[in-house]
């Protein structure tokens, strides 16, 4: 079999106004079978992970599909099998993690540490989707043609 992978376009520039918000660590768009699109660190980080680098942004995007899976499958037994996923949270003791809805088969992510404020997040990344979702979005992939 034979196929052609098109590189995609790194959307991260696209994510620096979240980056920019108090408390807010690390910003990731994920397309919804777990490819990163994008990702950008807030600047002079300090603690265990200072900036998002490349591998950690694809496990992040990996983690982030899997959890939107458990969350589709829990969604569907409670609400019925049209029950969409808008928005999950992830709250640790040091921070937390939202993953939203961000346009055609994509979501987007962000880490923020305690002290944000994460009504202030969860809005200003609605804002952003509505803003720029079209280019957040990630069209299917074309099944490869086999060839003999």
């Amino acid at each position: 079999m034979t196929g052609t992978i098109a590189r995609l376009p790194d959307l991260g520039w696209m994510l620096q106004p979240l980056t920019a918000i108090p408390g807010v660590r690390h910003v990731v768009v994920v397309s919804e079978d777990g490819l990163r699109l994008g990702h950008a660190s807030a600047e002079d980080l300090a603690g265990p992970v200072r900036g998002l680098s490349l591998g950690e942004a694809e496990a992040l995007s990996a983690a982030s599909a899997a959890m939107t899976m458990t969350g589709r499958s829990t969604a569907a037994l409670l609400f019925g099998e049209s029950a969409a996923i808008r928005q999950i949270m992830v709250e640790s003791d040091l921070g937390f993690v939202l993953f939203t809805h961000a346009g055609v088969g994509a979501q987007l992510g962000v880490a923020t540490d305690t002290a944000a404020d994460v009504g202030l997040v969860a809005q200003q990344m609605q804002l952003l989707v509505a803003k720029i979702g079209a280019q957040l979005s990630s069209r299917p992939r074309d099944e490869a043609i086999p060839t003999s």
